[in-house]
């Protein structure tokens, strides 16, 4: 069985429809399959980790990224809906510096295939979400960099102005001083 996947505004970055079995009990979905992700997307290395977040309106988590250990992330919402922001941080990208965002929701199940390479975050739409989530590479605390949600040079169209942050997310840096810190 295959799934609808489909090209966002991002290259490599993909939407995949999940396919859900509904009957009287309720509905059952496969989230993962080494086989047919492999075909779908070209996955060959292994996921190491799988990390699962839950959140308050207005939490806005990111836009996180490792330098030396890229992670591939292959996510999904499993309860509420979020604005995810991917942005291109691969500096041979033609697409470099350019973010996207997209509104993901539990109501249509769907995941998000974001390879290694992005920053990524979410801000969080609904009441609560809860968000999870695949990664290619195992988290290394002192690789990780956080890219300032609101760098005016990227002007990421958030749907919240004032967002709620942990205090790592209020000292992301911008684009270009990440990049003359040799950060990217």
């Amino acid at each position: 069985m295959t799934l609808p996947v489909h090209n966002t505004g991002l290259p490599g970055v993909q939407l995949i429809d999940l396919r859900v079995f509904h009957d009287e009990r309720g509905y059952f979905l496969e989230s993962f399959q080494a086989q047919r992700y492999e075909v779908l997307l070209g996955l060959k290395s292994p996921f190491v980790q799988d990390n699962y977040s839950h959140s308050k309106r207005h939490v806005l988590r990111g836009l996180h990224f490792q330098s030396r250990h890229p992670q591939g992330k292959l996510l999904r919402v499993a309860q509420g809906e979020i604005y995810d922001v991917t942005v291109d941080l691969r500096t041979a990208s033609p697409s470099f510096g350019q973010w996207q965002g997209l509104a993901l929701s539990h109501a249509r199940p769907q995941q998000l295939w974001i390879p290694p390479g992005f920053a990524h975050g979410f801000v969080v739409l609904s009441d609560e979400a809860s968000v999870e989530y695949k990664c290619t590479d195992y988290y290394h605390p002192e690789d990780e960099a956080c890219l300032s949600w609101n760098d005016p040079d990227l002007a990421i169209d958030w749907p919240v102005n004032s967002p709620v942050l942990s205090a790592k997310d209020r000292q992301g840096l911008t684009l270009k001083a990440l990049q003359e810190a040799g950060r990217l």
